[in-house]
């Protein structure tokens, strides 16, 4: 089972990181190149726990749709994000959020599987987790330089 785990150093309240990363906005705002759009569930504002969202994006040149559900939420030290229906056979999205003297350390754990048995294996092997590795780290970059400026006032309700 391939898992992909990285961590990245924020210059900002460990709060503000974990809305960050919770906001359907900035997901979708940091998933451009694939033209994300959240088109059923939580599909603006700060998603929580229990809920889900389905998401639109291509990815390998086709349009594909993809529900995950919020399974797991401690704010705001962690959440996980789970598949309830898409292209993986399955995967779990752990975001995790550690206050560090200045700052706060994000670290993201995704476990997953492609589809297809021993097809899917040689895929993930050859290029997937190299794709996802790329996709994820990209967008906790954009989660970064948001939190780090005054941006994260747009993606965030001021009662947070």
């Amino acid at each position: 089972m391939p898992r992909i785990e990285f961590s990245v150093f924020v210059a900002a309240p460990r709060s503000r990181c974990f809305d960050l990363a919770r906001s359907i906005e900035l997901h979708m705002a940091s998933t451009g190149s694939t033209g994300e759009r959240a088109v059923a569930g939580r599909t603006s504002g700060l998603i929580g726990d229990g809920e889900s969202v389905t998401w639109r994006a291509r990815h390998f040149g086709v349009w594909q749709e993809l529900t995950s559900a919020i399974v797991q939420y401690e704010r705001p030290d962690h959440f996980r994000d789970s598949m309830v229906r898409g292209a993986f056979a399955r995967f779990d999205h752990d975001h995790f959020f550690v206050h560090d003297r200045d700052g706060t350390i994000m670290r993201e754990v995704f476990d997953y599987h492609a589809p297809f048995g021993p097809l899917g294996v040689l895929v993930e092997r050859l290029f997937l987790t190299r794709y996802m590795r790329r996709f994820l780290w990209e967008r906790a970059q954009v989660i970064k330089r948001v939190a780090e400026s005054e941006e994260w006032r747009r993606y965030l309700p001021s009662t947070v």
